[in-house]
C-alpha cells in the first residue's frame, strides 16, 4: 500500500516541539505532528483538590479542548453549550493518567500542576500530540520549580510519549493523519515510556476484528515511533 502522504508505513509525520510558546506559563510546548498543532501549557498551583490535601503528595491533572476552527468546519465552543463532550472528558483523563505515571507525587509536594492542551489545528492524532507536548511542558515546569529553589529534586521519574497506529487498507501504519484515521479498519493509541514500557493502550476495530499478528505489528510500530518522539522531547528540554 502507498500512503497518500507518501510516508513509509513506519514513518512519523514531521514533528516539532517548540518550548516557551507561552511566555506566561511555568512550562509550555507547541507540539506539531504534521498539520496537527496543539498548544500545551503547565500551570503550577500551591493549592490542591480538597481530597488530596494533607497527605504530603502533589497532583497532576489535565484539560483538553479544541478551538472552533481547528477543523474544516466551525465547532461550537463547549463553554457555549454549557458542558464538555464525552470525547473531551475521555481525552483529558487520558492525558492526566499518562502524565501522572511520570511523576513522583511525594517529590512534587503539596502542589498541583495543571496541563492545558488546546488544539489549534487538527489533522488526526490530537490526543497523542497533546500527551507528547504536555510531557515537555510538565518537564519545563518542574525544571522551573527547581531553578526557583521551590523543589530540591526533580519529581519527573519517567518520560512518556504517545503515538497512533492503525490498519489502513490491510496494512499496519504509524501515526495516522485524519484521512487515514477516518477510513482505518482499526486504530490504536499508545502511551509509551522512553524505555519502551506501556502506560496505556487504546485499540479498536472499526470494520472487522484484527489478528494477533497485526496487533503485534502495531505495538512494534508504536514503540519505534515513541522512541523517536522521546528523542525529540529530550532535545526540546535540553
Amino acid at each position: 500500500m502507498t500512503r497518500h502522504s507518501g510516508r513509509a508505513d513506519d514513518e512519523l509525520r514531521a514533528v516539532t516541539l517548540e518550548i516557551g510558546a507561552n511566555p506566561y506559563a511555568e512550562g509550555s510546548c507547541l507540539a506539531k505532528f504534521g498539520a496537527t498543532h496543539v498548544l500545551c501549557t503547565a500551570t503550577v498551583e500551591d493549592s490542591l483538590p480538597p481530597w488530596r490535601r494533607g497527605g504530603g503528595k502533589g497532583w497532576v491533572t489535565a484539560e483538553y479542548g479544541m478551538l472552533p476552527r481547528a477543523t474544516h468546519t466551525r465547532g461550537q465552543r463547549e463553554a457555549a453549550r454549557g458542558k464538555q463532550s464525552g470525547r473531551t472528558q475521555e481525552i483529558q483523563r487520558l492525558i492526566g493518567r499518562a502524565l501522572r505515571a511520570c511523576v513522583d507525587m511525594k517529590k512534587l509536594g503539596e502542589r498541583q500542576i495543571i496541563l492545558d492542551c488546546d488544539v489549534i489545528q487538527a489533522d488526526g492524532g490530537t490526543r497523542t500530540a497533546a500527551i507528547t507536548g504536555a510531557w515537555v511542558a510538565l518537564k519545563r515546569a518542574c525544571d522551573y520549580l527547581r531553578e526557583e529553589g521551590v523543589l530540591a529534586v526533580d519529581p519527573i521519574v519517567d518520560q512518556a510519549a504517545a503515538v497512533s497506529c492503525g490498519i489502513v487498507k490491510g496494512a499496519p501504519v504509524l501515526d495516522l493523519d485524519y484521512g487515514e484515521d477516518s477510513g482505518a479498519e482499526a486504530d490504536a493509541n499508545f502511551v509509551i515510556t522512553a524505555s519502551g514500557g506501556l502506560i496505556e493502550v487504546q485499540a479498536t476495530a472499526e470494520a472487522r476484528a484484527f489478528s494477533d499478528e497485526h496487533f503485534a505489528e502495531l505495538v512494534r510500530l508504536a514503540k519505534k515511533g515513541a522512541a523517536e518522539l522521546a528523542a525529540a522531547q529530550r532535545a526540546a528540554v535540553g
